[in-house]
């Protein structure tokens, strides 16, 4: 018996003897370089790309398992100017053999060394990294998932522990170029380092780079992932720095990433200066904007969650230079989107915003008269979205125009968006707009419904186009309707009605008392005083209506203690063109106005036609002779005596240049 057991114990040790020196001698033994051509052989063939090792091939078996590789190499397709696509200068790694009998995975080392990845898209927008792998015919269909067949869960790894010792990648870098746009990026002096790398303890990272010269850093920790990758809670918490301008935080954890995929997230981006970025980047600042000191100042604060089914936002908190927005959203069935979002901002002054006058002008001028062809537009992906949203701001200016206490209420549903309403506070009045966008059929409908009460006319119009021409407390009632996609079949299309209503005003610029008693001062003939002419009311009204684009007013009048105006006539929205012909007369005498002769009852019509850009005022004096004779004046003699100061002998010249629409008039 203790014989028997003497021979095992030889013949147990020679074969333990034996294995140790297979594991020490092979290495030493057996050149891998040889086969280092069947290796490129293999990789070209899974790639499609060439594939080259340079460097030598070193193994070992114990008491450490490894391999180390040098200078490898990836290339591009054809017609790309760099020839690698991938290239690494050298790659180790090391694991202990004798504790993987107890499932345990212990890493000395795992090291990659000088990895350079170069994305280039061409002039045709085709990149060196498509058609990575076999070639399309030579590939072998994945097996699909049946309908019924569920997403099975990872399976716990085959490990008890896992330990590594040192896990870094070294001076890689990234290069991006796009010969569309002629850009080129960099990131330069890539290091990535893992620390207490294991299953139960969360995982340190390390990572910093420089882009385009400029340092880049990202710092935090990850984990514990544990026994199942994939499944249950993965806390996180990393921290961004960047340019020496941007520093964000992202806190929270991950549930089942490898399924449910659900989130919890708090992000911060503190304050930080988007020009400032560019500038440090040595680019030009990509928006173009009339105060150079905007978007100065920007940060954000929310609270992210969510999983493969819906995303919410809340307590989200935006800084933009003088403004502060405070949001919250939520959006869910991402097929047929359902999206809820509440927005509230203090106050914001876009005109800063916009592109300055002379862009503006320049991109007019670049449009202007030039129609694209255009396909029938598919409006099926508007169809789907359903959407509930509120927007609040404190103050806004637009366009020079101010307004307060603004209240939009958006809903969408099966392609007919709706405003419900926007209210705001202007001048001191109220404006209130209901609106819709309907893409239920082919051809879309716009309609508006517009109330303004106790607007101030004359601040309004100063602030919003810089024109002097009226004043007043302002209401109106406006409906309007059209169909159409572009700007000028919409205008042609358009109908409705509406009213509008100056009450205690003045006509700035025009002197209808002067029209009835001298026609030259009131068209330019005579030298004026300083004082800008006007027209005082009690009341103007404009009843309008629209019908295909042609807007017509059959009863516009102006009430005044001295002089009662109507006015009758049509503006072509489409072509931009006025013909109105205005009438003026007398309730009684115009003494007490500069004139001490009696002119009850006399008239001069005024006709307004030209553009909307440059309009033309000229008395109608045809029709007022023509007028007078209607009206018993048997005696021409007497009549032209009248109009004998009315009458013009020599040509118009220009108002002052902040009357209306600062244009001359024309006879």
């Amino acid at each position: 018996m203790i014989r028997a057991a003497k021979w095992i114990g030889i013949i147990v040790g020679t074969i333990i003897v034996l294995c140790i020196a297979a594991v020490i001698l092979v290495p030493m033994l057996v050149d891998l370089n040889n086969y280092k051509p069947v290796v490129e052989k293999k990789v070209s063939e899974a790639t499609g790309r060439p594939f080259s090792l340079v460097g030598d091939i070193k193994l070992s078996l114990f008491p450490w398992a490894g391999i180390s590789l040098s200078d490898l190499h990836l290339g591009n397709p054809a017609g790309y100017k760099e020839r690698d696509f991938v290239s690494v200068k050298s790659f180790e790694i090391r694991v202990k053999v004798l504790p993987l009998i107890r499932k345990r995975m212990e890493v000395e080392r795992f090291v990659l060394v000088g990895p350079m990845i170069y994305l280039h898209k061409d002039s045709k927008g085709r990149g060196n990294w498509e058609g990575l792998g076999k070639p399309e015919e030579t590939r072998k269909e994945l097996k699909k998932p049946s309908a019924g067949e569920a997403e099975k869960a990872p399976s716990e790894l085959p490990l008890a522990a896992l330990a590594v010792g040192e896990f870094s990648v070294r001076d890689g870098s990234l290069v991006m170029v796009d010969d569309s746009s002629g850009s080129r990026r960099e990131l330069s002096g890539i290091a990535v380092e893992l620390r207490d790398v294991s299953l139960d303890r969360p995982i340190n990272l390390s990572l910093s780079a420089k882009m385009d010269g400029k340092p880049l850093s990202l710092e935090g920790s990850l984990g514990p992932i544990g026994k199942i990758p994939g499944m249950g809670t993965v806390a996180v918490d990393l921290a961004l720095k960047a340019l020496g301008e941007l520093n964000a935080s992202v806190k929270g954890k991950v549930v089942d990433p490898a399924l449910a995929r659900k989130f919890d997230l708090a992000i911060n981006v503190s304050r930080f200066s988007p020009r400032k970025i560019m500038d440090s980047l040595g680019r030009k600042f990509p928006a173009s904007t009339s105060d150079p000191e905007a978007l100065k100042r920007v940060s954000l604060d929310m609270h992210v969650s969510g999983d493969t089914a819906s995303l919410i936002i809340k307590d989200g908190v935006m800084e933009l230079d003088d403004s502060k927005i405070n949001f919250s959203a939520s959006l869910a069935e991402f097929e047929r989107p359902k999206a809820k979002f509440e927005i509230s901002l203090d106050r914001i002054d876009l005109d800063r915003y916009m592109p300055p006058a002379s862009e503006e002008k320049s991109d007019q001028k670049g449009t202007s008269g030039s129609k694209a062809e255009k396909g029938k537009t598919d409006y099926s992906s508007m169809r789907r979205p359903v959407i509930e949203g509120s927007l609040k701001v404190g103050e806004l200016k637009i366009k020079g125009a101010r307004a307060e206490n603004i209240l939009l209420t958006v809903d969408a549903r099966d392609g007919l968006f709706q405003v419900k309403p926007l209210k705001m506070n202007l001048y001191r009045g109220d404006l209130m707009i209901k609106a819709q966008y309907d893409v239920r059929s082919d051809l879309p409908l716009i309609a508006a419904d517009i109330t303004a009460e106790r607007i101030q006319a004359r601040p309004l119009l100063n602030d919003l186009a810089k024109k002097d021409f009226i004043e007043g407390t302002a209401k109106a009632s406006v409906e309007v309707r059209s169909r159409g996609e572009d700007p000028a079949v919409i205008k042609q299309n358009l109908n409705g009605r509406g009213e509008l209503v100056f009450a205690d005003g003045a006509i700035v610029g025009i002197d209808l008392a002067g029209m009835l008693r001298n026609v030259k001062a009131t068209f330019g003939l005579e030298k004026k005083s300083g004082e800008k002419p006007r027209t005082d009311f009690s009341e103007l009204k404009v009843p309008f209506t629209i019908e295909n684009g042609i807007a017509q007013t059959e009863s516009t009048s102006i009430a005044s203690p001295l002089l009662r105006v109507t006015a009758r006539g049509k503006a072509d929205l489409v072509k931009e063109t006025l013909d109105f012909r205005v009438e003026p007369k007398l309730v009684g005498t115009l003494k007490g106005q500069g004139d001490t002769s009696e002119r009850s009852g006399l008239m001069v019509p005024v006709l307004v036609t030209g553009t909307f850009s440059s309009p033309s005022f000229a008395p109608d004096l045809e029709g007022l002779l023509k007028e007078g004779l209607d009206k018993g004046l048997n005696d021409p003699s007497k009549l032209k005596e009248q109009l004998k100061d009315m009458i013009p002998q020599k040509g118009p010249e220009k108002p002052p240049e902040d009357m209306k629409l600062n244009l001359p008039f024309k006879r």
